[in-house]
């Protein structure tokens, strides 16, 4: 990864623009931005490479939208990373995302062609959709982003530098609605208070609603 520049501090973010959970948090980090002196470094991780070799154990719904609907949309924004550099990844996920999961579009082509269209990048990135020849840097991004965490979890992934220089690395937090202002700075200071911590685990608790996958099918 690049280093920073601007004095503030990086936290590295994987997405897969399929997902409502990551789309949450990735907001929440945002609003962490504007009252925190953090600076957000976007990567790709993919829900299809995540779950490839355990489709069998998906319910059918699930499959089939991993099977069908997920590959596209990463190989994409993979291209415009590697076509048209990583600083393009942020505006990009925020205009799939904002029809996607705000306007209930779904992700499919006319969604992310006309994101490319929004933040001025090529059409000819579409070509991408099917097949790509940059699906070895997807698979790359991807493992960076979970072999800081583990197998076991999702998206996202969010990575900071820890006191004594090495990452802090966490998925999530799931959330939903995603806070504002002090009430994101609050979440934000909490979330790396635990992971912090060298023993922590894991902390959960069930909710009986959240994102919905269905728009995406």
């Amino acid at each position: 990864m690049s280093e920073q520049t601007s004095g503030k501090t990086p936290v590295d973010f994987w997405f897969d623009p399929l997902c409502p959970w990551a789309w949450m948090t990735s907001r929440w980090v945002l609003e962490v931005e504007k009252v925190r002196d953090i600076e957000v470094r976007w990567h790709l991780m993919s829900l299809a490479v995540l779950n490839e070799n355990k489709l069998d154990e998906l319910p059918e719904e699930y499959r089939e939208l991993l099977e069908t609907k997920a590959w596209g949309p990463v190989r994409v924004v993979m291209a415009a990373q590697e076509e048209h550099g990583a600083e393009v990844l942020g505006d990009l996920y925020t205009a799939i995302g904002t029809r996607a999961h705000n306007q209930g579009e779904g992700a499919g082509k006319e969604v992310v062609a006309a994101a490319l269209k929004e933040v001025g990048l090529p059409d000819s990135l579409m070509d991408h959709w099917d097949s790509t020849p940059y699906e070895p840097q997807l698979r790359a991004s991807h493992k960076e982003g979970i072999d800081k965490v583990g197998q076991d979890v999702g998206t996202p992934v969010i990575a900071v530098p820890g006191a004594d220089g090495e990452q802090i690395a966490f998925f999530g937090p799931v959330v939903t609605p995603a806070p504002q202002g002090e009430e994101a700075a609050k979440l934000w200071d909490g979330t790396l208070l635990v992971a912090s911590v060298p023993g922590f685990y894991e902390i959960k608790r069930t909710r009986t609603k959240g994102p919905d996958f269905s728009n995406l099918v």
